[in-house]
């Protein structure tokens, strides 16, 4: 089988104000890297948009209808003091959302080994009602109950290795038993949340805080010692990925200091999670990432190892 790789131009009528580092430029760089020569296998998929009832696996209806009328006819309006919607952002996040649950279906129906879907706005810091960090819905969450309740599956396990915490997804699925999400995060940080001691309604949350400065080594250590462990335990029937390349010791927005490398081996020791557990089943979703080239160069280097394991 072949990595599925999901992406629509609808990411590009997404617009945030001049400056912002969540920008259409980032779509734009991931496009031309996974446009060399090498990424010619990848199976190329339009990510569809989300239906209502999939929406609805994680936000209530009034949150949708607050969503639909906050997009204006013309410009830019702020919902908060980082998140912006233009006129095509609804089309953008309804895409992302979808896309998420449509590469899901893709892995799940054996017609991809594995999946990654560049869209944006990311989704991650999406609660239940609350746009916040730079995100409208909650992309991996509503691919995470998509996957139980159109698969069955009873155990998914979602990892988010983006610099900042998950607060959306954790939010999303703290009281869902079928869940394990775990996030490794620079602490102190935007938005303030992921403490060790925030684990779910039941038990099923892990948040590992990250000193500032955190290497490679520490990062490494630190999956090796505390989450890879805890993933082989919980034994995942799907591996889902939040995949924020922020913690790139080149990001402006952090203080870790991640290179492409070891993006390259949190991507390869997750898909050994998969191979081991959920018949190498995983399905990766881009979060954040803000310097241009770094976020290029470690989106490729993860597609690539995705592609090596999904031969």
């Amino acid at each position: 089988m072949s990595t599925a790789y999901l992406t629509h131009p609808d990411a590009l009528r997404h617009c945030t104000p001049s400056g912002h580092p969540e920008q259409v430029a980032r779509m734009e760089a991931i496009t031309a890297a996974l446009a060399a020569t090498e990424f010619d296998a990848l199976t190329r998929h339009d990510a569809p948009p989300a239906d209502e009832a999939q929406l609805l696996l994680c936000h209530p209806p009034e949150y949708l209808d607050r969503i639909r009328m906050a997009i204006p006819p013309a410009g830019i309006y702020q919902l908060d003091a980082d998140t912006h919607v233009s006129t095509g952002s609804l089309d953008a996040a309804l895409r992302a959302a979808g896309g998420a649950c449509h590469a899901v279906d893709l892995v799940m129906d054996g017609h991809a080994a594995n999946a990654f879907v560049a869209m944006r706005p990311p989704g991650h810091h999406a609660e239940r009602a609350t746009p916040m960090g730079f995100c409208l819905f909650g992309n991996v969450a509503i691919a995470a109950r998509h996957a139980m309740e159109r698969h069955g599956l009873s155990r998914v396990a979602v990892v988010d290795f983006d610099v900042h915490h998950g607060n959306g997804t954790q939010d999303l699925l703290w009281d869902e038993a079928r869940a394990f999400f775990v996030s490794s995060h620079q602490m102190p940080l935007w938005p303030g949340t992921g403490r060790a001691d925030e684990r779910g309604a039941h038990g099923q949350v892990m948040n590992v805080p990250l000193a500032p400065g955190t290497d490679g080594v520490g990062f490494r250590r630190i999956y090796e010692d505390m989450i890879l462990p805890q993933l082989d335990r919980f034994a995942p029937e799907l591996v889902l990925i939040s995949a924020g390349f922020d913690a790139h010791r080149d990001d402006p927005l952090a203080e870790l200091a991640l290179t492409e490398a070891d993006f390259a081996w949190v991507t390869g020791a997750l898909c050994d999670i998969a191979a081991r557990h959920a018949k190498g089943r995983v399905v990766s979703c881009l979060e954040g990432g803000y310097e241009l080239d770094a976020l290029a160069a470690s989106v490729a280097t993860h597609v690539r190892v995705l592609m090596e394991r999904g031969a």
